[in-house]
């Protein structure tokens, strides 16, 4: 099997049964996606299967044979950071950093997809099912709108995003009962 992983072309050995994230891991040493509940509840191990937000623990490799794998390690680099990581960072959205990765690729699907400005109830609805356990919602939700809106004035944004919101309800989609 074939994969190209974050622009870079590989020949698979694991059997195809295998989850990718476990491929993705032990295999080829991509690191961002992590293993939390490993049952597709927590969202951590989120990447994009040809652009889409997809939960690697769930994704068996034979299922995504030839496909375009993205990672957090895609998205930006060091010193030069995407519009969503540089967000994410100016906004303290991120705490230990464990759902981050997860939480990055699914919001830039969201924006690619919207190809502008998303609004707050369109981000709540992406990042339903991914669960932070260190911080609030509204720093991440936040960082995402900003990132969408990326080219307009910082000051226009803060005015817009309204600091004292409230903690928006995220419901976890899928999860275990």
């Amino acid at each position: 099997m074939r994969l190209t992983v974050n622009g870079i072309e590989s020949e698979i050995s694991s059997p195809p049964l295998t989850a990718l994230l476990h491929v993705l891991r032990e295999e080829l040493d991509v690191t961002s996606p992590k293993a939390g509940c490993q049952q597709g509840g927590c969202g951590t191990c989120t990447v994009l299967v040809d652009g889409e937000p997809r939960r690697s623990c769930l994704t068996p490799v034979a299922a995504v044979d030839g496909a375009s794998i993205t990672t957090l390690e895609a998205l930006g680099e060091p010193g030069r950071l995407s519009p969503l990581q540089a967000a994410f960072y100016e906004r303290y959205a991120a705490q230990c950093g464990f759902c981050t990765p997860g939480m990055s690729v699914a919001a830039t699907a969201l924006i690619e997809r919207k190809r502008g400005p998303v609004e707050r109830d369109e981000v709540i609805e992406a990042l339903s099912g991914h669960i932070c356990r260190c911080t609030g919602y509204v720093k991440i939700v936040d960082a995402v709108i900003a990132a969408s809106h990326s080219d307009r004035d910082v000051v226009e944004l803060d005015e817009m995003l309204a600091p004292e919101a409230e903690e928006p309800e995220i419901e976890v989609k899928g999860s275990p009962a």
